[in-house]
């Protein structure tokens, strides 16, 4: 396994859409190993692989590292939401960034695994985040398109105190 750069704001790969995965092969296995790794050094919950800088329909997602139960999702698709939440949320491609963003409360994912057998998944609260704020990015949208507002200086240091 290897870590990868993660792309940072302003690199046009963070706006352009994925194409699927059709070949489920070791050179998937090593991308989904070191997505995992990376997202995981970068203390982060989730990256989607054009945050890695390849155009592929790939997530990994974890939203208790301390567990390592990490979520593969190979060309996946919402199939299901419901409710609303509204928080902050960041993106390891834009560091010190934070916005407030309305999302599903639930998210059901249909998606392949490494292998490219046929998976779902659902997820509440946070997962459901993770999942709608990756899967967004297989289509160029980065969350501070979809945020209400990009919270100010002071609102992240006094979030950062506490």
């Amino acid at each position: 396994m290897a870590i990868r750069n993660i792309v940072k704001d302003g690199d046009d790969i963070l706006t352009k859409k994925c194409r699927p995965v059709v070949k489920f092969d070791q050179k998937l296995h090593t991308l989904l190993d070191d997505m995992a790794e990376t997202m995981h050094r970068a203390n982060g919950v989730g990256l989607a692989a054009p945050q890695v800088g390849i155009l592929r329909r790939v997530v990994v997602i974890d939203i208790s590292p301390e567990q390592n139960q990490v979520l593969e999702l190979v060309n996946p698709q919402i199939i299901a939401f419901s409710g609303e939440q509204e928080g902050n949320e960041g993106c390891l491609s834009f560091p010190g960034q934070w916005g407030i963003v309305k999302r599903p409360n639930y998210v059901k994912v249909r998606a392949q695994d490494r292998f490219g057998e046929e998976i779902e998944v659902e997820g509440k609260e946070l997962l459901a985040r993770a999942f709608c704020h990756e899967i967004d990015h297989l289509n160029g949208i980065v969350f501070k398109e979809v945020a209400e507002r990009m919270l100010t200086r002071r609102e992240i240091d006094s979030m950062n105190a506490s």
